[in-house]
């Protein structure tokens, strides 16, 4: 039994016609959801690329795990995915994407050497790899940022693209009517061809990949399989460039009342670049026709794997997941990109194919479960056949749920998001250990806790389910509301309870640590003895040694 993780990066959950876009067909996504289970409630653990990640890699908060932001390394040591699934008997691969920085300092100070196994897999997040690619070549008057070679722009360069960066050149830049280059980077340019042709673009070239990876690879194995798009740069190759148009462009989901006395970090983020370009009707009207492009892409590529699991017959030995790192706001809520707590933000598209005969009662269901995305980890063990290390992985398994048991469910889903980088931090004036953020969500009831001594905000997404009305706010708080903030918190303060750093024992182990010392015959603090079975004292009783002095 095999498993296909595919991650999509900043891919929102309402992007796909199987959960009611009403311009948008993906019929490969949709025959997944047909052949398992939707999770209509799917959160992350931070909405942001590389705290998300690594909440999904290893199975736990970003608190716990601790490389809450872009370019934090992942301490040396983190049990990973690949780590759990090893024990097991089952490989773990990486096949694009991980937006993970390897603790250098940390293996440099236990003498790991990225070039053998065990340091390999401490660089790449406990994955081995098929292909990594990160993506964003960036180039700028630094030059040409190429910490890790790419392997899709060397490929572009064995097809003869003419370019030290094809990346840039041509995968995510367009012609303009003057014949110079378009650059993706620029929202004006986002409904021009990218200048590259769509079978060497790189969703096409990670799906060739993958599809190579199964050819060769016999299992068991969990393959993660990441792709850069529809993430930014909003720009995509024909014949996606113009499959839809302002026609298909949705009016935003904002409101002034939420430009009213805004929370700070909000209100901060309202005045960010990214926020003040999407809050423009002309980028809008560019940008996400271009983003329905790309994920109309994502999809056709998901058919061409389909096709490959139908044709090997190996569908029936192939648990798949189908989710993302986080939404894009695309203008919502006054906002662009990612970040903070509101629902196209935090909430992601989850769809998983189950091929186990205990899952055929649930096939083509949809289940509104607070699901989080650390609950991949240990579903993936437990297909597995492994035993979950739950005093580790933080999340739980989707088997139960899957297979139609009724079981009782987590009360509240919980996200984090570290902000110190940023430039809305400096804004505030903020301390980087201040600059943070804490989702805790009921199904009805979401409670945003920001440090650093600002105040919180609350949505009714029963009576509010476009998140407009922060009912935290001094002027409409009332004694009920007061109520549902303090229940909240209550939540949030048992969850920071959690022992989550204990990762060297388990339960059991405890368990049967109980009593071992005094089995060995560490009797300390006796009284008179009978304080404790007589077969302890065995080797304590009867005849005392031959008396001996010690003669000089």
């Amino acid at each position: 039994m095999n498993i296909l993780f595919i991650m999509y990066d900043q891919l929102r959950f309402d992007y796909l016609s199987c959960a009611g876009h009403p311009h948008l067909q993906t019929p490969n996504f949709d025959k997944v959801a047909a052949m398992g289970v939707r999770f209509t409630n799917a959160y992350v653990q931070s909405p942001v690329c590389g705290g998300s990640r690594m909440c999904y890699y290893t199975g736990r908060y970003a608190s716990s795990h601790g490389a809450q932001w872009n370019g934090f390394p992942l301490r040396v040591g983190e049990h990973t995915m690949g780590d759990h699934l090893r024990r097991s008997g089952m490989d773990c691969w990486l096949i694009g994407k991980t937006h993970m920085k390897a603790d250098a300092e940390g293996m440099e100070r236990l003498g790991l050497s990225p070039d053998t196994i065990i340091g390999a897999r401490q660089a790449e997040c406990g994955f081995d790899t098929w292909i990594r690619d990160d993506g964003l070549w960036a180039q700028g008057p630094d030059g040409f940022y190429d910490e890790k070679r790419s392997p899709y722009n060397e490929y572009l360069k064995d097809k003869g693209y003419p370019s030290e960066n094809p990346w840039a050149d041509f995968a995510n830049a367009g012609i303009d009517d003057e014949g110079d280059m378009a650059s993706g980077w620029i929202f004006k340019n986002a409904d021009k061809p990218a200048n590259v042709s769509e079978e060497d673009s790189e969703t096409p070239w990670l799906t060739t990949k993958t599809i190579e990876f199964m050819k060769e690879k016999t299992g068991p194995w969990c393959a993660h399989v990441s792709y850069i798009k529809p993430h930014w740069p909003y720009i995509v190759p024909a014949p996606y460039h113009n499959m839809f148009g302002e026609n298909h462009v949705p009016a935003p989901t904002r409101d002034m009342a939420e430009r009213e006395d805004p929370q700070p970090v909000f209100g901060a983020y309202m005045e960010n670049k990214i926020a003040t370009a999407f809050q423009s009707d002309e980028v809008r009207k560019k940008v996400i026709p271009a983003y329905m492009g790309l994920i109309k892409q994502c999809d056709d590529q998901l058919g061409r794997i389909l096709e490959h699991l139908e044709q090997t017959d190996t569908l029936k030995d192939t648990m798949i997941v189908l989710t993302s790192d986080h939404g894009d706001y695309l203008g919502d809520h006054w906002l662009g990109e990612k970040d903070l707590f509101h629902e196209q933000s935090v909430k992601v598209p989850m769809i998983v194919y189950d091929p186990r005969a205990g899952a055929d009662a649930t096939r083509g269901t949809t289940s509104d479960a607070l699901v989080e995305s650390i609950d991949l980890a240990p579903t993936f063990v437990d297909f597995a056949g492994g035993k979950i290390a739950d005093h580790i992985l933080e999340g739980r398994s989707l088997t139960p749920i899957l297979h139609g048991e009724t079981v009782e469910w987590r009360d509240v889903a919980i996200s984090e998001y570290d902000y110190s980088a940023t430039p809305q931090a400096v804004k505030l004036g903020l301390a980087p250990r201040d600059a943070r953020l804490f989702m805790v969500f009921d199904g009805r009831y979401k409670l945003m806790h920001a440090e650093g001594g600002l105040r919180p905000m609350l949505f009714d997404l029963q009576n509010d389910p476009e998140e407009f009305h922060d009912l935290a706010k001094d002027s409409v708080r009332t004694p009920e509301i007061e109520t549902e903030i303090d229940r909240l918190y209550a939540h949030l303060f048992k969850w920071a309870r959690r022992m989550s750093q204990r990762v060297t024992k388990s339960e059991d182990d405890i368990i049967a640590m109980r009593g071992r010392s005094i089995r060995r015959g560490i009797l300390p603090f006796l009284a008179d003895g009978t304080e404790v079975p007589e077969e302890l004292l065995q080797f304590y009783k009867g005849k005392a040694s031959a008396d001996y002095t010690n003669k000089d």
